[in-house]
C-alpha cells in the first residue's frame, strides 16, 4: 500500500478509502467500479431522497452491469452513500465527479466544482488527493488547487483525471481501460493514483498516461471533440450519399476498412446527442474562442449536428407534403443511443418534438427512458408513452424509428403491419436492408440511403 508518513492512516484491507463527490452517472460508475476491485468508497451527493433510495438499494440510473456490483458492494459493505460532505475526511483520495453544464455561451459552468472544492478546504484534516474527474476546461486543476487552499491548513494534490466512459458500456470501459490519464506535477500524487488504478492495468500497465494538468484536461475535449467530428462528417456523406444516387452503407465500409479511419463512429443517424459531445464540443469552441483561435472545425461538426438533428422531420414532412396534422406517428427511441435511459440532447426527443409543433401526435416506446423522457414535454403536448414496442404502433400513419436498440433490429414486420394504419417507416438508425423492407412491402425512408416507395 503507499503511504507517505504517519499521516496517511486512512486505508482498508490494502486498499484504499475514497470518497467520491457527486452521484451522477460519472460518479456512480466510477465510485462502484473502484468499491468493486477492494477500496471502500463513500458517495456523496446532495440530493438526500436520492441518497436514501441508494442507501436501499436502489440505482438512479440505467446502465447495464452496473446494478450486480452495486448491490454486491452496498452488500460487502465497501460502498456506502452520504449527503454530508463532512464524510471525505475519513478519505485519502477524493474525486470531484460534479456536473459542469453549459452556459449560454458554451463554457462550463465550473460553479458546482469550485463551490465543493471551498468546502473541502476547511474540512481536509490529513493529506489527500483531489481527483477532477469531471470535464473540466484547461486551468481547472489550478482554480481547484487555489479554491481548496483558501481555507486549508493540510497538504493536497489536485490530479486531473478525465473518465472516458461510453454510455452503455461504461462499466467494462472502467473495469477494462483503453487508457487512464493523470494530469500532475506532484510525484507523491502520482504515485497514489498508480496504486490505485494498478488493478485495472495489471497486464498492460503503460496504459497509464502520466502529464501535466492542462494536457490532461486537453486529452478529453481533444477525443469527445474528433468523435463529434467521425460522426459528423459520415452524417454530412450520408446526406450527399442521398443526393447522388450512392449508399452510405457501402461508403461506410469503404472506408472504415482503412486502419487509418477505423470503423467506429461512421454509422449515419439523427445526430449525436446525450451529456458529453454536445457539451464537450461547446466547451472546446469556447475555449479556442477565448484563447484568440477560430476552431472552424468544430464550430462547422456543432452546427451540422444542429441541422441533422431536423433531417428525419424534414423527410416526414415531404413525404406527408407538409401536412401532418391530425396524424399520428409511432416513435421507437427515447434515449440518445441504446442501452442508457439518458434523453439529455437526444435527438429522438428533437424529433418527437418537431412532429409535435407541426400538428401531429406521438406515441413513444423505449426500453429503459420512458420516465427520463416524460420530463421533456408538457402536459399540453399530444404525446403518450408505451410499454410495449408492438403496442405502440395501433393506428398510427407511420413508424419513426430514432434509437439503435436492438430489439428494433429484427422486429416481427407482420405484427406491425396488422397494428398500423399507415406503411410508412422512417428509419434514423438505417436497421434494416433494403431488401428486408422491400420484402414486407414497407414504404421506407433511411439515411444516406434511396427511399422505398411503393406508390
Amino acid at each position: 500500500m503507499v503511504g507517505q508518513g504517519k499521516n496517511y492512516q486512512r486505508k482498508i484491507g490494502g486498499f484504499m478509502k475514497i470518497a467520491v463527490i457527486g452521484a451522477g452517472y460519472v460518479g456512480l460508475v466510477t465510485g462502484t467500479c473502484f468499491a468493486e476491485m477492494g477500496n471502500s468508497v463513500v458517495c456523496i451527493d446532495i440530493d438526500k431522497e436520492k441518497v436514501k433510495k441508494m442507501e436501499k438499494g436502489s440505482m438512479p440510473i440505467y446502465e447495464p452491469g452496473l446494478e450486480d456490483i452495486f448491490q454486491r458492494n452496498i452488500k460487502e459493505g465497501r460502498l456506502s452513500f452520504s449527503h454530508d460532505i463532512n464524510d471525505v475526511k475519513k478519505s485519502g483520495v477524493v474525486f470531484l465527479a460534479l456536473p459542469t453544464p453549459p452556459g449560454e455561451n458554451g463554457s462550463a459552468d465550473l460553479s458546482y466544482v469550485l463551490a465543493v472544492a471551498e468546502q473541502l478546504g476547511s474540512i481536509l484534516n490529513n493529506y489527500a488527493v483531489i481527483v477532477d474527474k469531471s470535464t473540466v476546461p484547461v486551468g481547472t486543476a489550478k482554480l481547484v488547487s487555489s479554491y481548496v487552499g483558501k481555507n486549508s491548513k493540510k497538504k493536497f494534490d489536485v490530479v486531473s483525471n478525465p473518465e472516458f466512459l461510453r454510455e452503455g458500456q461504461a462499466v467494462e470501459d472502467f473495469l477494462r481501460p483503453e487508457r487512464i490519464v493523470l494530469g500532475t506535477s506532484s510525484p507523491r500524487a502520482e504515485k497514489i493514483m498508480r496504486k490505485l488504478y494498478e488493478p485495472f492495468v495489471k497486464r498492460d500497465p503503460g496504459k497509464i498516461i502520466v502529464t501535466d494538468e492542462a494536457s490532461a484536461e486537453m486529452i478529453k475535449y481533444a477525443a469527445n471533440g474528433f468523435l463529434a467530428t467521425k460522426i459528423g462528417y459520415i452524417n454530412q456523406i450520408a446526406n450527399l450519399c442521398e443526393k447522388v444516387g450512392a449508399d452510405i452503407n457501402s461508403v461506410r465500409m469503404g472506408i472504415g476498412s482503412d486502419s487509418r479511419i477505423g470503423s467506429q463512429f461512421l454509422y449515419a443517424g439523427p445526430g449525436y446527442g446525450g451529456s458529453c459531445f454536445p457539451k464537450d464540443t461547446q466547451a472546446l469552441a469556447h475555449i479556442a474562442s477565448n484563447s484568440g483561435y477560430d476552431f472552424t472545425i468544430i464550430k462547422s461538426v456543432i452546427e451540422a449536428n444542429n441541422r441533422q438533428k431536423e433531417v428525419i422531420t424534414h423527410k416526414v414532412l415531404d413525404y406527408f407534403h407538409n401536412n401532418i396534422k391530425g396524424r399520428n406517428f409511432a416513435l421507437w427511441g427515447l434515449a440518445f443511443k441504446d442501452n442508457t435511459d439518458d434523453v439529455r440532447e437526444s435527438p429522438a426527443i428533437t424529433i418527437a418534438k418537431s412532429i409535435l409543433k407541426n400538428g401531429g401526435s406521438v406515441a413513444a416506446f423505449d426500453p429503459q427512458a420512458n420516465e427520463t423522457a416524460k420530463k421533456q414535454f408538457s402536459k399540453k403536448d399530444k404525446i403518450k408513452f408505451s410499454d410495449n414496442m408492438y403496442s405502440v404502433l395501433e393506428d398510427v400513419d407511420a413508424l419513426v424509428i430514432a434509437t439503435n436498440w436492438r430489439e428494433f433490429s429484427e422486429p416481427n414486420f407482420k405484427k406491425m403491419r396488422s397494428a398500423m394504419r399507415g406503411d410508412v417507416i422512417f428509419d434514423g438508425r438505417n436497421l434494416y436492408s433494403l431488401d428486408t423492407v422491400a420484402k414486407e412491402k414497407f414504404n421506407y425512408v433511411s439515411i444516406g440511403r434511396r427511399a422505398l416507395l411503393n406508390a
